[in-house]
């Protein structure tokens, strides 16, 4: 595989613009008919915007964390499914530049610059929470691994080319090990069954003995030793994803209104376009949405300074800017695309236009993790100055 190498900034957003427009086109059929993106990812891919995180001494454009949310964003208000499939890529690329030796940077970051994916192998079902993992890398004598467990929710391993598993050691500490997509005794079923984000192949992931080498396994506890940023990158990209959703949904609804909403009879009015009440829920729901943008950009810009100059106070700030933006963005998702249906009238709840989709990928999108918890660390932050918690989901 090969794929063109990004140079800079400037140079991703065009391509995530551009990849976006061309992906708006076919969501709707492909969430209706769930027809996997193969050829969408495929196309990502290619283009280089999946490597624009290697940092530049590997020949990367190391872009900063408000290019890689705006991406998100961008690609999210196309399609809320297709953008969610490369978010653990990102993830776990980070992962590989902040625990890897020189040597597996080398190699993976390689890998992601000639195309190749990772995908996820990290949550599993029916365990006492999302972060009592079971799945057991198990040494043998050689020196190298074998893999044990059952993962589900595995976002983009169906697409991957690599898949990275949160797994414990004898020591009971959380490592990674990077797994290739064809290695024996690794099965990735697709079926997950969502009512919305249907086409993420968000499935289960079987680890039967599955042989790991030494030299792919990464000491991911390390990253929860001290100040960190993979927990606000990570939830950046979420936010960014709710955001794009919501934002994606405001334009679908306008253009709806603008071009086959009746204007209802008490309005006086020739056009549903120029229902004043219409007006007015429209203006409402362009800041809820703006507000959401406006807090995505605050949170990127706070991970990016405190990626320059990393503390615990930095690494506080830019937890507490990134919850922030995730709590706000969530609300916004489900909101708006809710309201579409009210300020667009009966005709858009028909199944044949699809509409709900958005709904339908604001509302399982954003049960990945609660709102809730986010808003509780943000009040203990301003009243007490008590900095949250060192963990992957804040």
């Amino acid at each position: 595989m090969t794929a063109h190498v990004i140079a800079d900034d400037a140079e991703a957003l065009t391509v995530a613009a551009a990849l976006a427009k061309e992906f708006r086109a076919g969501a709707s059929t492909r969430d209706a008919e769930r027809r996997l993106p193969r050829a969408e990812v495929d196309k990502l891919s290619a283009s280089g915007l999946l490597a624009v995180t290697v940092p530049a001494a590997h020949g990367g454009a190391d872009v900063g964390a408000l290019t890689l949310a705006e991406i998100f964003r961008l690609l999210a208000s196309a399609d809320g499914s297709l953008a969610q499939i490369p978010q653990s890529h990102f993830v776990y690329v980070n992962v590989v530049r902040r625990q890897g030796t020189e040597e597996q940077r080398k190699f993976f970051f390689a890998e992601v610059l000639a195309g190749r994916r990772f995908g996820n192998a990290q949550s599993e079902a029916g365990n006492r929470h999302v972060q009592d993992i079971r799945t057991r890398l198990t040494p043998r004598p050689d020196g190298s691994y074998v893999l044990t467990g059952v993962k589900h929710y595995a976002t983009g391993a169906l697409f991957a080319d690599w898949i990275p598993v949160l797994a414990r050691a004898e020591d009971d500490e959380l490592h990674v090990a990077y797994v290739p997509r064809d290695a024996p005794g690794l099965t990735v079923i697709d079926d997950w069954d969502g009512m919305g984000q249907r086409t993420t192949a968000s499935g289960t992931v079987r680890l039967d003995a599955v042989p790991v080498p030494a030299d792919r396994v990464l000491p991911h506890h390390l990253t929860f030793r001290g100040p960190q940023l993979h927990g606000a990158v990570a939830q950046l990209l979420h936010a960014a994803i709710d955001t794009g959703i919501a934002g994606g949904a405001l334009t679908e609804a306008a253009a709806f209104v603008r071009t086959k909403s009746r204007p209802w009879f008490e309005s006086g009015t020739e056009t549903a376009a120029e229902d004043p009440l219409l007006i007015q829920r429209f203006g409402e729901l362009a800041l809820r949405v703006r507000a959401s943008e406006a807090l995505l950009r605050e949170a990127a810009r706070t991970v990016d300074a405190a990626r320059t100059g990393l503390t615990d106070d930095s690494a506080a700030e830019a937890s507490i800017a990134v919850a922030a933006a995730k709590a706000h963005a969530a609300d916004t998702a489900v909101e708006v695309a809710g309201a579409l249906f009210e300020v667009a009238g009966t005709r858009a709840a028909l199944d044949s236009l699809n509409l709900h989709r958005h709904w339908r990928d604001a509302r399982t999108h954003t049960l990945h993790d609660p709102a809730r918890w986010k808003i509780q660390h943000i009040g203990r932050y301003v009243l007490n100055g008590t900095r949250p918690p060192r963990h992957g989901l804040l």
